[in-house]
């Protein structure tokens, strides 16, 4: 199964982002060069809260679950939502592929794709055999003069132009799993993409700039760096909106669904209790400062500069973040406007915040060219 390519015959198709808290969908239309937001639609994947109480597995994949009961509950939601769209894209979740850039000398498409395999070894964990490999190039680096061992004279040799390829490895197991639930729901899955290729996708467009993008996910957040309009680095942090509600309950003693109340009524409001603003604040200080860290380390690595930040995510939605994290973290922090390109019908407009920070992946999925 290809990551890159891809053609429909049908004139809508589906989006489907499979998360460890829930299934967003949507179903996109295109007329003159407009995307249009059909219909959408999310499941709530309640196994995987009670996973988080004891009930079940420690697990919070979505392997934790039965991969038949994920496909009747999609397939049951799209009834529900009145959606007959079958050709569908499916995203895979960054923390079960491994994806790369990496630099090579300026070759021709089939001596890159032949050199490949060789260069995957140095970065891939597991057996080649055991992966689906793809490959892009992303940008072709100039010849550049070479400086002189003594670090002051610039030599006449030039180096020679260099190609950035962005390399990426699934688990084939998981891709077949993917399959099988998409089959299962009754969808035909056309391709799956990675969920962090979706998210530029809706919310960087043409934008050519250093950005950072904050997913805060269920089970973690995901810190990306986007440059020239591609994926540079990709960090995963085991600190999701989960922990936040976890870290409310064992701090005031009640439920996880009491302590998930309390994280999207008050958030971080002043008139808050203490204990709940310290147990929200100290885990949030703690992606603050990844996110800190990792775009530290590509702007000295680069010599770039990163002045622009977007989060997605539910958190986003919770009172007084988009406060308290810009502040934090010292820069421009904007949600991610993945409803930026796409026509949507005015009553959804009070919901627009939430469907950006809650759909962007699944909107980029749709949004992938026919």
């Amino acid at each position: 199964m290809s990551f890159f390519k891809l053609n429909f015959a049908q004139k809508n198709k589906l989006g489907v982002d499979i998360g460890t808290s829930a299934v967003k969908i949507v179903e996109l239309s295109r007329e003159a060069g407009r995307f249009k937001l059909e219909n959408y639609a999310l499941f709530q994947l309640e196994a995987i809260e009670r996973s988080f109480a004891g009930e079940q597995s420690n697990s919070s994949s979505p392997s934790a679950f039965n991969d038949a009961d994920l496909a009747s509950g999609i397939k049951e939601t799209l009834k529900r939502a009145k959606i007959s769209t079958v050709d569908a894209v499916a995203s895979i979740p960054s923390f079960n592929t491994f994806a790369t850039v990496i630099s090579m000398p300026y070759l021709s498409e089939t001596d890159i794709a032949k050199t490949i395999p060789f260069e995957a070894r140095k970065y891939i964990p597991i057996p080649l055999n055991e992966v689906v490999l793809d490959w892009s190039i992303i940008g072709v680096n100039p010849p550049a003069q070479q400086i002189a061992p003594n670090d002051k004279e610039v030599t006449n040799t030039p180096k020679p132009p260099s190609v950035d390829v962005f390399i990426v490895a699934v688990p084939k197991d998981e891709t077949q799993r993917y399959q099988g639930i998409m089959k299962q729901a009754g969808l035909n899955l056309r391709a799956l993409e990675l969920e962090n290729s979706a998210m530029i996708r809706a919310l960087v467009g043409n934008d050519l700039s250093p950005i950072g993008i904050v997913n805060i996910g269920g089970r973690s957040t995901s810190i990306l760096i986007v440059d020239r309009g591609f994926e540079r680095i990709s960090h995963n942090y085991e600190v999701g909106s989960f922990e936040i509600t976890k870290a409310i309950a064992r701090a005031l003693n009640v439920s996880l669904k009491r302590a998930e109340e309390l994280k999207r009524t008050l958030g971080l409001k002043n008139e808050n209790s203490g204990m709940i603003t310290a147990a929200m604040s100290s885990l949030v200080d703690l992606i603050v400062f990844e996110t800190k860290k990792i775009m530290h380390n590509y702007e000295d690595a680069k010599k770039v500069k990163i002045s622009k930040v977007l989060l997605i995510g539910g958190l986003a939605n919770m009172p007084m973040f988009m406060d308290y994290f810009p502040k934090k973290l010292g820069l421009p922090v904007s949600v991610g406007n993945a409803l930026a390109r796409v026509v949507f019908p005015v009553q959804l407009e009070p919901l627009r915040q939430e469907l950006n920070s809650t759909f962007a992946i699944a909107l980029g999925l749709g949004m992938r060219e026919i």
